[in-house]
């Protein structure tokens, strides 16, 4: 049977949809503008990205506490609107001649901050907003909505900067963190804020408290070793695999585009699978699988090679990990949430986001290095090897939680 979460939670759902259309809709805009339009140098470009993910996630630390103790939606919606602020402000200064390197910088700085406080503030109402024993099937929601919109995003992008340009393009972003204002605007109902002292202010303490709390549980310790040390190994092959694919292999641009479209569709299929694998086989079985076949299938990467022969096992590849991790992430965040106190939680996403995105940045650093002192291909091969060994950092068995009750009165303030 369909599980009914809501009006509420379909608006919450609508507006996170719009926003990560969007988000994939414009990927790639930012590197083209600063191409063609403003003649960045490699290294510039690469910087826009590294650096937007590691100033953003240290500005995040302190944020964490901020959005705890106020009402989320409130916070969504700002941040929302500070994201759309940001990114029209390059199609406005492009329009107007204006644009520049700094800009793009700043905005990306911006919008990844902005970003990570809305999805603390978004895991903290849901929390509050969806049953505990709902949270898997809400969590697969969401999941899978990133997945078809990781598919169909970049290609829709691509015809839509072919056709108007990447400026447009980015507007487009920029309304899309708008409607999803808009969507969290029609939510009715409580909110939901920690308690805090009018009286005591802000204390450097405050910003180790979501630290102290992923440290002190074992289960959601070993969950945030293995998530970062796991995406982070991901994601720095990822412009490792487009040199290789596009600069050593001469793929043409639609067989690239196929070869990372194609395969987010395994994340819709693994993230519709997940609930039911759970109720059939139970949370802990499911989790363990598939986080030791997430961990196997990148080893295959070693074997691509130029040609439609190439071209498929990176499909077939990417397609195995993304439906494996399509199942596991609704789990892991199912267990996240329930793990973490009503008081805490955007404290912790937080958190968890900042320091996942820290290092990304760094392991991309890294392994942009080692590619050049070897190669791109050496170096997917040594990121394979060591993602073997992340499976031994998932929680054993009997540290995994029971679904706590929904939050009571008391932890609730209308807004």
């Amino acid at each position: 049977m369909r599980v009914q979460l809501g009006r509420s939670f379909g608006w919450l759902w609508s507006a996170y949809a719009v926003s990560t259309y969007g988000t994939w809709i414009a990927f790639g805009a930012f590197p083209l503008i600063a191409v063609r339009v403003l003649h960045s140098p490699a290294f510039a470009v690469s910087l826009l990205e590294a650096a937007g993910l590691a100033v953003a996630a240290i500005v995040a630390f302190s944020l964490g506490p901020w959005v705890e103790h106020r009402a989320k939606r409130p916070v969504m919606i700002a941040m929302d609107l500070i994201r759309f602020v940001a990114v029209a402000s390059v199609p406005i200064a492009y329009v107007l001649g204006l644009l520049s390197y700094g800009q793009l910088l700043v905005v990306s700085v911006i919008s990844g901050t902005a970003g990570i406080a809305f999805t603390a503030a978004s895991g903290a109402y849901l929390k509050y907003l969806v049953r505990s024993d709902h949270l898997l099937v809400a969590n697969g929601r969401f999941e899978g909505t990133s997945w078809v919109a990781t598919a169909a995003g970049p290609p829709l992008g691509g015809a839509l900067i072919g056709l108007l340009g990447p400026a447009i393009t980015v507007m487009a972003d920029a309304l899309s963190y708008l409607l999803s204002a808009l969507g969290v605007l029609r939510i009715r109902g409580g909110d939901v804020a920690a308690p805090r002292d009018r009286a005591t202010r802000l204390r450097g303490a405050d910003l180790l408290g979501g630290w102290r709390f992923i440290l002190r549980d074992r289960a959601l310790r070993r969950l945030f070793l293995n998530q970062i040390l796991v995406g982070g190994l991901i994601m720095a092959t990822v412009p490792l695999l487009s040199v290789l694919l596009l600069g050593q292999y001469h793929f043409p641009a639609w067989q690239y585009g196929l070869a990372f479209g194609i395969p987010a569709l395994g994340g819709f299929v693994g993230a519709r699978l997940s609930a039911r694998l759970v109720t059939r086989y139970g949370r802990h079985r499911v989790m363990i699988v598939s986080g030791w076949l997430r961990s196997l299938f990148p080893l295959g990467l070693t074997f691509v090679h130029p040609g439609i022969p190439g071209l498929l096992t990176v499909i077939i590849v990417e397609g195995l990990l993304i439906t494996c991790m399509g199942i596991f992430n609704p789990i892991y965040a199912t267990e996240r949430l329930q793990r973490t106190p009503a008081d805490h939680t955007a404290q912790i996403l937080s958190t968890w986001s900042a320091v996942s995105k820290l290092l990304q940045a760094a392991l991309m650093v890294i392994w942009g290095i080692l590619a050049t002192l070897t190669s791109p291909l050496a170096a997917i091969t040594m990121s394979g090897v060591l993602l073997l060994a992340t499976p031994l950092l998932l929680p054993k068995r009997i540290h995994l939680s029971a679904p706590e009750p929904a939050a009571s009165a008391e932890d609730v303030r209308v807004a």
